[in-house]
This record gives C-alpha cells, structure tokens and sequence, in this order.
C-alpha cells in the first residue's frame, strides 16, 4: 500500500516571469484554484493523504495556502457565506502536508533526494507541481494499480507526436502488457532521427526507496544538475523498471502556451462558467 507522495515544487519559473518574480508558479491559478491545490487533490483523490512538498526560497506561499487563514474564516463568517467558508477551511484539511526546503537549486533529483528520511523505507509517488493531468481516474491511482501487480518502480509516460520528442525525456522499453512497458533505456531529450519511441515521461512516478540510493550514485548531468531521469536510468540497469502509458492529457503549467490551453480546457468543464465561457469562445473564434 503506497501512502506517501513527494511534490517537487523548488523551482523558479523563470518563463512566467514577471508574475512569478513574487509568487510561486505552483501557485498560478487554473480559473480560480492554483496549479498545486489540483495536485494535491489528485494525490488525495487516489487514497493519499500523507504529502511532502520539496519547496525553496521565495515559496512560503505554498505553505500559507494550505494553512489556516483565521482572519480571512472570521471576515467570511461575518458575511454569513458559508459555503466559501467551507471551501477555505477544507484546502487546510485537504491532507497532512509537510514542508522541506531544497537549500539549492541542484536538480529534480537532488530535490527528491530530500524526501529521504520522511519516506524512510516505503514506496512513494512522485508528482510534479507544475504538471496537471486531466483524467477520468486520477493519474496517480492509475499507477498505483499498476504497482500492485509488480511491485517495481513505475514511470508515468504519454504519446507525443513524433517530431516533439527531442522536448522530453524519452522511454525505449517493450511492451509486456497492455499500456505497460519494461523500460530497457531513458533517453533525454533524443534527436528524432535516435528517439527509441514516442513515449514522453509525464510528471508523475512511484519510486521504491532504493532510488535514494541510485541519486546518491547519480554523476552531474545537464545543467550540472542531479537528474531524476539519469538515477532512475541506473536503476534500470539493476533492477526492472516499468513504465505505464496513462490515460488522461497532460498539461505543463510551466509552458506559457500550455497554461493557457489548461485554463481553457478546465474551465469549459466548470458548471458555473463553463456554458459562458464557451460561447465566449465561439465569438472569438468567428472575429478571427
């Protein structure tokens, strides 16, 4: 039973500059919910409740979010709006969330490596803050079903059309079952004329806590950094690593083009906006 997920959310956003010079990109907000609220409530949404979020300077927005705000239940209170009152309180009962800060910027390894002692000796998924994945069944319950059954390391992947691989890490495996492929290689960022496959990684990963000790062995790579990427490719040369072509579109909050299509594509399914929102749309679309 898998009951603790890590949320990486250390970086600095520097492509939505200037909004995130003071907030947080995790924080952005699809309509009116930010990006890493929807995380948080996909981790929940498959039966977790224990998260650690791996921030860093500049990010206690984060932390005050899923915090009580006292003075903002009072003033709600006062209003006699209880359901938004509802609303706010149930963001700070959402899970049990702890806080760890990665000192420095070093990699999306490094920062996994901070979960180290609060993961101790289970099995954990990974869910990155900035990426949402819209799905009927939640994509982290997704996989976890598939680690019932083998009990390894499972990497979330997605199909991209061929001639974007070189923007992704890039799965080279064989398929053993339907959507579950035994991963033989991790290719980052492949020209395509040397992409292995079309399957993209997607954001999202059940790791066994021996991956603590494949980052430990992991050498610099791009950037210099420690990449998540690299450990789980040592692993792979040790021990079966599987991956899982999920269901579900993903969405990459830190794409400017890709936020937009989010929040587009979210709020056409909002009951309260979304009839409006989508004859919006329509006129726009015949001005063009």
């Amino acid at each position: 039973m898998i009951e603790k997920a890590v949320i990486p959310a250390a970086g600095y956003g520097i492509r939505f500059l200037p909004a995130t010079k003071a907030q947080p990109k995790e924080m952005l907000p699809i309509v009116d919910t930010p990006t890493i609220q929807m995380v948080v409530e996909e981790a929940v949404a498959s039966g977790i409740d224990d998260i650690l979020i791996i921030t860093g300077r500049g990010k206690r927005a984060i932390e005050d979010h899923f915090d009580r705000s006292f003075e903002l239940e009072h003033e709600l209170e006062e209003k006699g709006d209880e359901g938004l009152l509802k609303k706010m309180r149930d963001i700070s009962d959402l899970a049990d969330i702890h806080y760890i800060r990665q000192k420095e910027l070093n990699g999306l390894g490094d920062a996994i490596s901070y979960a180290r002692m609060h993961i101790d000796s289970d099995p954990f998924v990974v869910l990155l803050g900035d990426t949402l994945i819209d799905s009927e069944t939640p994509c982290t319950r997704q996989l976890m079903e598939v680690y019932k059954r083998f009990r390894k390391s499972i990497v979330g992947v997605e199909e991209v059309p061929l001639e974007k691989v070189s923007r992704y890490g890039v799965v080279d495996g064989k398929e053993v079952e339907k959507s579950v492929f035994l991963i033989k290689d991790l290719i980052e960022k492949p020209e395509v004329s040397e992409a292995p496959s079309n399957l993209a990684i997607g954001g999202r990963y059940i790791l066994t806590p021996e991956i603590f000790d494949y980052i430990d062995r992991t050498p610099p790579g791009k950037g210099g950094e420690i990449q998540l990427t690299d450990a789980i490719r040592l692993m792979c040369q040790r021990e079966a690593v599987y991956a899982y072509k999920f269901e579900g579109k993903r969405h990459d909050i830190g794409n400017r083009l890709d936020y937009l299509k989010a929040i587009v594509d979210f709020a056409l399914k909002r009951e309260d906006i979304g009839k409006g929102f989508k004859e919006y749309i329509k006129q726009k679309a015949a001005e063009v």
